[in-house]
């Protein structure tokens, strides 16, 4: 595996991370060898954009003994809802949901708090000069989180991220 830091944090992180789709859709079962062989081939970085509470509990338990094996990145603004995940910007449901993370997780941090899914310049102006990046940077006070990042898929949003000096790593999707 080759390594790489990621964005401007410091860590190092194999080309090659792995997101929570895996994770979710079964009774568990699958959590752990999934883990297992993500840290054999030297996989260390876990992208977990989804809320799905059963997948954070398994990942969690999957976890035990080896969670500082990995680079946990997760996303801020993601809350689970009736059965499925939803986007928020309000900010008691952003902090409820990071609750609820950390507590399933069975951590008391997070590598990378991803500010979910910016793909508008309002919304990056909404976001940088409101309560979801106060509380990101208090989280990053506090040491909940290590570093601030954004997924976006909009380049102006993404741009305007990158230059105002707010965030440390950011996650582009390029789709064709």
């Amino acid at each position: 595996m080759n390594y790489r830091e990621l964005g401007k944090t410091g860590l190092m992180v194999g080309e090659i991370g792995i997101g929570c789709e895996g994770f979710v859709d079964h009774d568990g079962a699958l959590a752990e060898p999934l883990l297992d062989a993500a840290q054999q081939a030297g996989v260390n970085c876990i992208d977990l954009y989804t809320p799905n509470p059963d997948m954070r509990t398994r990942l969690g338990k999957a976890l035990r003994g080896r969670r500082e094996k990995f680079v946990l990145q997760a996303h801020l603004c993601t809350v689970w809802k009736n059965g499925q995940y939803e986007r928020t910007r309000k900010i008691e449901e952003v902090k409820a949901g990071f609750a609820d993370l950390l507590e399933r997780l069975e951590t008391d941090h997070i590598e990378i708090g991803m500010i979910h899914y910016v793909d508008s310049l309002e919304d990056w102006k909404a976001v940088a000069d409101g309560p979801v990046m106060r509380l990101a940077k208090e989280l990053k006070a506090q040491g909940k989180i290590r570093h601030i990042g954004l997924s976006s898929h909009n380049p102006l949003s993404a741009r305007a991220a990158v230059e105002s000096g707010l965030i440390e790593v950011l996650m582009f999707s390029i789709n064709p």
